[in-house]
């Protein structure tokens, strides 16, 4: 079977939610994440599709991230603190008050309202002073130089100025080193200052979008598996404001998902998608940066997915999904409803978690 993995953004808890994920991934399709044909990472999903390709095994993932470095194999040696690696639980204050990038609004002025809302916001934000050397440091300990081993390997960011979509690995992208790469991938807008590469400027791959789904289309897979923690089918209903906020995001990411989804599976390709569901969103909290809840969100991780996995919910029994008038995706993204693809395309299940 020629098969492909997407692993989707969400900061410091997203990166331990995937880890559960892929651990149920692995056990329950009898897989090795290793030996995908496709892995495309965004942000997050960017780091740990740098480990796969590294050659880095689940199992040693999630040792690692329980602080288990006995049975951590490669990620032992690399300079990789998850308390510290991101500079802390909030951003710094920004630069000088102004837009990041002047220039992405002057070269897409004509096309604004069909770009990505993410997109947009990310240039008008300032630019961040925050930095990711520590992420580039833990890449260069598993690939020093080059890209990585595995020739499926791709990292989501995008072109801070221009605001084209780029995925570094891809035979057609500019050529970058995979720290330099993921650094990119991961550089959240308004929070760390774009990555340099090549004399262009790159930021987080999701102000784009956070699962870039689509990058599998066309590519004669036979199934796509989607580890997203940033979808969500069914969520909580916080108390708090900052978490409430983030669930209408998440709404709105889900929706776009949908849409590539449905590109992907209009060849033909088997499309699963997983998303943390009420229980882990509630662990989750509102700030997916808070370092603090790291085991606990991986080990609910470990059995919500797991059973989600085992007993896949298909599609059609999703809400109803986003309308062109909300113009929240790319004009070559327009696909129809999910609900009524054609019947000679793949199947495509979901992670829906019911709502208790």
């Amino acid at each position: 079977m020629r098969w492909g993995l997407v692993l989707g953004g969400g900061g410091i808890l997203g990166g331990a939610w995937m880890v559960g994920a892929l651990t149920a991934l692995e056990d329950v399709h009898g897989l090795d994440a290793r030996d995908a044909e496709l892995i495309v990472g965004t942000s997050a999903g960017s780091v740990t599709a740098a480990m796969l390709g590294a050659g880095v095994s689940v199992p040693e993932m999630r040792a690692h991230q329980m602080g288990d470095m006995a049975h951590s194999g490669k990620l032992a040696e690399v300079d990789w603190d998850y308390d510290n690696i991101t500079g802390g639980n909030l951003p710094p204050r920004p630069k000088l008050l102004g837009p990041g990038s002047a220039s992405f609004v002057a070269a897409n002025a004509k096309r604004l309202t069909r770009m990505p809302p993410t997109a947009i916001l990310a240039a008008l934000l300032p630019e961040g002073r925050g930095t990711l050397d520590t992420v580039g440091r833990m890449v260069r300990g598993l690939v020093p130089e080059g890209w990585s081993q595995h020739p499926g390997v791709r990292a989501v960011a995008m072109d801070f100025d221009s605001g084209r979509r780029v995925s570094f690995g891809d035979p057609g992208a500019p050529p970058a080193h995979l720290a330099d790469a993921v650094t990119a991938s991961c550089s959240i807008p308004g929070w760390y200052h774009p990555m340099s590469i090549n004399g262009r400027r790159y930021i987080d791959g999701g102000a784009c979008s956070c699962t870039n789904v689509d990058l599998a289309a066309g590519l004669g897979l036979d199934e796509v598996f989607v580890l997203a923690p940033m979808v969500s089918f069914a969520v909580d209903k916080p108390a708090n404001v900052r978490a409430r906020m983030e669930r209408q995001w998440r709404e709105r990411i889900t929706r776009r998902c949908l849409r590539e989804v449905a590109k992907v599976h209009k060849g033909g390709t088997d499309v699963t998608v997983v998303g943390p569901g009420p229980e882990d969103l509630e662990i989750i909290g509102g700030n997916l940066m808070a370092t603090d809840r790291r085991h606990i969100v991986l080990e609910t991780a470990l059995r919500t997915t797991r059973e989600a996995l085992g007993d896949p919910e298909a599609l059609h029994s999703l809400p109803e999904p986003m309308k062109d008038a909300d113009q929240d995706v790319d004009v070559d993204l327009e696909v129809d409803d999910p609900r009524h693809l054609d019947p000679d395309g793949g199947r495509m299940h979901a992670h829906l978690e019911g709502t208790g």
